[in-house]
């Protein structure tokens, strides 16, 4: 079958020929359907994040926000079957430790990174394996197709964690997305389904234009201001109630935290690049003296994609308005450096894998 795949960190990408992979006795194999296209493959294939273990070694086929239908089923599999389309989260978990038995299996304890980790070849592939494929593999509602489901890969899901989980956002929120890439859009987009006047902030008009299109209520334009914090407070009258970092390097992570009001919730999505390797200062004394709550959010429960589905399948949301341009398994390298530059809009996704 076709893969992309990573030869060597931060040099060009290639199309070859690769192994079927077999289903383990736990395990399933879907046929991918869509996989979207996203900066965090980027930061693999430039060799970041090794500080947390996502550094496979190659050769390594890269990929994280695939569909599918399933093609082979492992013999201890019970919950799901050939055929069926599924979503496909990127954190693969266990099923069996603690966490995962007490509804946090985005965080197992045993977490495998699809396409991050050697353990797990990902889906820029005609053919992708999924692990514990009674927890991993999620079946889609019937009125949800693998190709609609296209656009809910990482990104989006991880968005819908984020907002409605972590934050959460409720009704009459004011919230502020800082970094109107892939997730922050997908943010701006679930936090204002679910209730919340948003605010996007980034440095590109033509990302703000597509945050005002999914929902943000105001745009600020970080490079036309002194200060993209203070002109949070403005506009929302002394502060949001929740910022999020969507793009994950220092000036963004402060000014979003800096937006908030007192009692504010900051909820960190973006991942630092080779530049903050994992850390980043933060005006502690600010979250103590105004009681500031800072949460991390990793992808999204199994458990919990039905709550994102059900509103996929009402109509509340729509993942396929986040997808910019659908590409084929050659075009994906181009893709990936364009990111280099930040000149991707939206969700690129991979529909053909056999050109």
């Amino acid at each position: 079958m076709q893969a992309v795949v990573l030869e060597e960190f931060q040099e060009p990408l290639t199309v070859q020929d690769v192994e079927r992979p077999e289903p383990e006795p736990h395990g399933v194999v879907a046929k991918v359907v869509g996989c979207g296209v996203c900066r965090s493959d980027w930061h693999c294939w430039q060799g970041d994040w090794d500080w947390f273990g996502y550094r496979p070694d190659p050769p390594h086929i890269l990929g994280h926000e695939p569909t599918g239908r399933i093609v082979e089923v492992g013999e201890e599999v019970e919950n799901v079957e050939e055929g069926e389309e599924i979503a496909i989260p990127f954190n693969f978990a266990c099923g069996t430790c603690d966490l995962c038995r007490n509804g946090r299996e985005n965080i197992c304890e045993n977490h495998i990174g699809l396409g991050f980790m050697n353990e797990a070849p990902g889906a820029f592939a005609e053919e992708v394996h999924i692990p514990n494929a009674d927890i991993n593999a999620v079946p889609l509602p019937e009125g949800i197709d693998a190709e609609t489901a296209a656009g809910c890969g990482c990104r989006f899901m991880t968005s819908f964690h984020a907002m409605a989980h972590r934050a959460p956002v409720s009704a009459g929120d004011d919230v502020v997305v800082h970094g109107c890439g892939g997730i922050g859009l997908s943010a701006i987009h679930i936090a204002d389904a679910l209730g919340g006047n948003v605010i996007g902030v980034d440095l590109m008009d033509d990302k703000l234009e597509r945050a005002e299109e999914l929902g943000a209520v105001e745009t600020i334009n970080a490079k036309d201001v002194d200060d993209p914090a203070a002109e949070v407070h403005d506009i929302t009258n002394g502060g949001a109630d929740i910022s999020c970092d969507a793009l994950g390097i220092e000036t963004t992570c402060l000014n979003a935290v800096n937006s908030l009001k007192k009692g504010g919730v900051h909820v960190q999505v973006g991942l630092t690049t080779a530049e903050e390797e994992g850390t980043i200062g933060l005006p502690t004394d600010e979250f103590v003296a105004k009681e500031i709550d800072f949460k991390g959010s990793l992808g999204l429960q199994p458990s919990r994609y039905s709550e994102m589905l059900d509103m996929i399948d009402s109509g509340k949301l729509d993942p396929t308005a986040l997808v910019e341009d659908t590409i084929d398994i050659h075009q994906v390298p181009d893709e990936l450096e364009a990111m280099t530059e930040f000149n991707t809009v939206g969700i690129p996704v991979c529909n053909d894998f056999t050109s």
